[in-house]
């Protein structure tokens, strides 16, 4: 599954995907969806532009402040599988489709009894965006509008596989050509399945990091949290020893 992930800075998000910021933010080293943060997302009705929508969706229907914080703690991520079917995801799945923007995202490995923590992004280190569904809740008790979004998943590829080994899933990392095709206004069944594919293995590189990012005590959103660390204990993956 996808619960923790960094975001690039404005001027890099700009640079990279050609838009215009509808609102500020900063660089996030390290974020979690538990923390119900509002981060960088581009939707099928404004694509020119970046918007800030909480993590962890909120579908429109729901009647209160209550239900809506219960169901966004369960729909920080969404299986590609069951998108046209679950009731949170299915009256969005083909209409309303967002880029959620990223520069990498946390992982954990399972080996010999020890949960592991990897870090993985691209070969090239730039900026991509993860398969999204988005809407929009109406907080009837004080009309507050709240913007939220949900990160979509799929079957882990050979080298996610070897690192999310519990459970064999990954976020669904869009090809740039597919930018456009995601957040058209209307897609069918069948092509948003199209684009919902493992990512290139080939094009990844994960490497272990230290657990500052479970740290109850201290910040974890800072650059030293993405530092390569090693674990005496943990028996490397094979694109991981050049690291160290």
């Amino acid at each position: 599954m996808c619960y923790r992930y960094s975001v690039p800075g404005p001027d890099a998000v700009k640079k990279t995907f050609q838009v215009k910021l509808g609102t500020s933010f900063e660089r996030h080293y390290h974020v979690g969806a538990f923390d119900k943060p509002k981060l960088p997302v581009i939707t099928n009705i404004k694509p020119e532009q970046v918007d800030l929508f909480y993590w962890g969706l909120i579908p429109f229907w729901v009647k209160d402040e209550k239900t809506a914080n219960d169901i966004s703690d369960r729909t920080a991520n969404a299986r590609c599988e069951t998108i046209f079917e679950k009731p949170s995801f299915r009256h969005l799945a083909g209409k309303k489709h967002c880029l959620v923007i990223a520069d990498g995202f946390f992982e954990w490995r399972w080996y010999n009894g020890i949960n592991y923590p990897y870090y993985i992004r691209l070969k090239n280190h730039e900026p991509f965006a993860m398969a999204g569904l988005w809407d929009i809740w109406t907080n009837k008790a004080t009309g507050e509008e709240i913007p939220s979004y949900t990160i979509i998943t799929t079957d882990a590829n050979p080298l996610m596989a070897m690192i999310h080994n519990k459970k064999k899933r990954m976020p669904v990392i869009l090809k740039k050509q597919d930018y456009p095709h995601w957040i058209a206004s209307d897609i069918t069944k069948d092509q948003t399945m199209e684009v919902l594919q493992a990512y290139d293995q080939n094009k990844m590189e994960a490497y272990t990091i230290s657990k500052l990012i479970t740290a109850k005590d201290q910040n974890t959103n800072v650059p030293q949290v993405l530092e390569p660390f090693q674990y005496n204990t943990l028996e490397p993956l094979p694109s991981q020893k050049s690291l160290f």
